[in-house]
């Protein structure tokens, strides 16, 4: 499959993450997130001035389902998302309930893997639950505490092989990749390549990072693009 780039827009205003996102496509981003800090500033009212914006473009809604998983997901899908993420961590009938409701409205599900003990074995179970895809997942804060206390920051590069060898859905890897790291992903196996905080987002202050943020994009893009990943399973 060809690689597909998406741009977080970990943002917590509605107008600025609008006219990134308009800015990213233009520079041929593919699919749109709305970021957790997003949908906490703006909720369904932020997935929907997106899909207005932009009716063709494919959108995550990044909700971290743990518990209500049918309302969250009917409720993001309705709202416009296609795709919703649940976490691996959550009970096994959330993660059943989300798959259902993104089969009865039309959303893709992607289990994300955060804090799992066993990072393979997380993104198995996910598969084997019904998700079209797996977010190989290390987390903001985990990622700051371990750094802070000066240990080896970890990274999702790590055992993304592995997790990637384990599953036949795609695979996404995100959490602190460097630029190099995030264009590399595909090479791996990983066809998704997510940009967000700190790539293209201030990871302290939540909004657009400056500089000349749309010819950046365009390099990634053009890097991402010409790779090639085998298709690995339905989700792709």
């Amino acid at each position: 499959m060809r690689p597909i780039v998406q741009i977080s827009l970990d943002l917590t205003n509605l107008d600025e993450a609008l006219a990134t996102a308009a800015m990213a496509l233009g520079a041929g981003v593919d699919w749109l997130e709305a970021g957790t800090p997003l949908i906490l500033a703006e909720g369904l009212h932020g997935v929907r001035a997106l899909r207005q914006a932009f009716p063709q473009v494919p959108i995550v809604a990044d909700l971290k389902t743990m518990d209500g998983g049918y309302l969250e997901a009917e409720m993001m899908a309705k709202a416009g998302a296609t795709h919703v993420v649940v976490m691996a961590r959550a009970h096994e009938e959330t993660i059943k309930c989300v798959v259902r409701a993104g089969a009865d409205f039309g959303a893709k599900v992607m289990g994300d893997t955060m804090v799992c003990p066993d990072m393979v074995a997380g993104a198995k179970w996910l598969e084997d639950l019904g998700c079209d895809y797996v977010v190989h997942h290390v987390g903001y804060d985990e990622r700051r505490g371990i750094a802070a206390a000066g240990r080896r920051m970890p990274s999702p590069l790590d055992q993304l092989r592995e997790v990637v060898a384990a599953v036949r859905v795609p695979v996404q890897a995100v959490g602190g990749l460097s630029l190099e790291q995030a264009i590399a992903c595909p090479s791996y196996g990983a066809p998704l390549v997510v940009l967000g905080a700190p790539l293209t987002i201030d990871a302290d202050a939540f909004r657009t990072a400056d500089g000349d943020l749309a010819a950046s994009l365009r390099m990634i893009c053009d890097a991402v693009h010409s790779q090639r990943v085998p298709d690995r399973g339905p989700g792709a």
